[in-house]
């Protein structure tokens, strides 16, 4: 007897397809996850890195937040965020990501399952976090470590700087070499592109890029940054210039998440198979996002197998749930296969980091409906 499948229509659009709708592209038109968690209104991201701090009373500074920075040696900092994960005894237990100079934080009121209160960060920020590792993820790169001590959550919360160096023998890189072999003109406009970008004007940022491929049309990183651009208003053209940026260089990794992404959009599941292999064979390591799309697209496509370990990789690279429908597709995936249990222990878990609301109540529902079908099986 075939399984069915038990969770209903509402459960899947809010697992799958809310995802392509909730999915954002920031001002400058870059996507960074299908599901970014919504600030909070004191936020790092809202009032920058040292803004943030700098309203931090003096008491609130012992152990109020750790601060770090990245850099890549050698070469000019990459315009996409760059994520930093906290390693403790292995695993990774949080994640952050850099701002536009490469700076970062590690906030206590982000401690997944903790309620930070006021007089209780620096005992919060011991207890997770005293001993353990930081380093930072970019495909083709090495990264230096650090080590979180007493001193940093007691004295001082610089914790110092991760080093980036390039891995020339790794087979993909998320920084295209190309722009090095750029004329100066074309590297003109590039650096101007970013400069709009940073000033949030895609616009003429985007006319920067143009001009920047008709001079040099190998500039791999340009034709990227200009089809991730054009996204915005013209799909198609956006998705034939990651074309031509893959094409422009063949290590370069970040077109094909891209392009994966689009299909995802389009629930052109194979497509997005497609785009998936072809950066699992230049990073094999893969990221949350990748293993997030290759999760829903063999789902969709009734590969559970896979399915279930692309969901299992993605939430041991995502420990705070950035993207938010992770461990829910891990649940309708269990479900799917008829493991009921383990699936509503995935959805309870899931009430532990989803704010009450419509979607916490449909969660609620959901679990109900499966806790009646465990009943009837025993």
């Amino acid at each position: 007897m075939p399984r069915k499948h038990l969770l209903g229509p509402a459960f899947l659009m809010m697992v799958v397809i809310s995802a392509y709708a909730q999915r954002q592209t920031q001002p400058d038109g870059r996507i960074f996850n299908p599901n970014p968690v919504v600030n909070r209104p004191d936020s790092i991201q809202d009032a920058g890195l040292f803004g943030y701090w700098s309203r931090m009373s003096n008491q609130d500074r012992a152990g109020g937040a750790l601060l770090g920075k990245v850099v890549v040696k050698d070469e000019v900092l990459p315009w996409d965020p760059i994520v930093v994960t906290v390693n403790c005894n292995g695993t990774p237990t949080y994640t952050s990501e850099t701002d536009s100079r490469g700076y970062f934080a590690i906030l206590p009121s982000k401690i997944a399952g903790e309620l930070s209160q006021l007089r209780d960060r620096e005992r919060q920020m011991k207890v997770h976090f005293e001993g353990c590792t930081l380093d930072a993820s970019l495909t083709g790169f090495r990264s230096s470590s650090l080590t979180i001590t007493e001193h940093n959550l007691r004295d001082s919360p610089d914790i110092g700087t991760i080093t980036l160096t390039r891995e020339f023998t790794a087979r993909g890189t998320a920084v295209s070499a190309t722009g090095k072999s750029a004329p100066p003109s074309a590297a003109e406009h590039w650096i101007k592109a970013g400069e709009e970008l940073s000033a949030q004007r895609p616009d003429r940022a985007q006319r920067q890029l143009e001009e920047a491929v008709r001079i040099y049309p190998g500039f791999a990183a340009a034709w990227y940054w200009l089809g991730t651009l054009q996204l915005r208003s013209n799909p198609g053209e956006g998705q034939a210039c990651l074309r031509k940026a893959a094409a422009s260089d063949p290590s370069f990794v970040s077109p094909h998440q891209q392009l994966a992404a689009l299909a995802v959009e389009r629930q052109d599941w194979q497509e997005a198979l497609r785009s998936i292999a072809a950066y699992l064979k230049l990073d094999p390591k893969g990221n949350r996002e990748i293993w997030y799309y290759s999760a829903v697209s063999n789902f969709q496509l009734g590969k559970l197998t896979a399915a279930e370990l692309d969901a299992n990789k993605l939430l041991a690279m995502d420990p705070l749930h950035n993207i938010r429908n992770g461990e829910q597709i891990l649940a309708a995936i269990l479900a799917r296969k008829a493991d009921y249990p383990d699936a509503i222990t995935h959805l309870r878990h899931c009430l532990s980091y989803i704010p009450e609301g419509p979607d916490a109540e449909l969660l609620k529902s959901q679990i109900a409906q499966l806790e009646k079908h465990v009943s009837k099986a025993n």
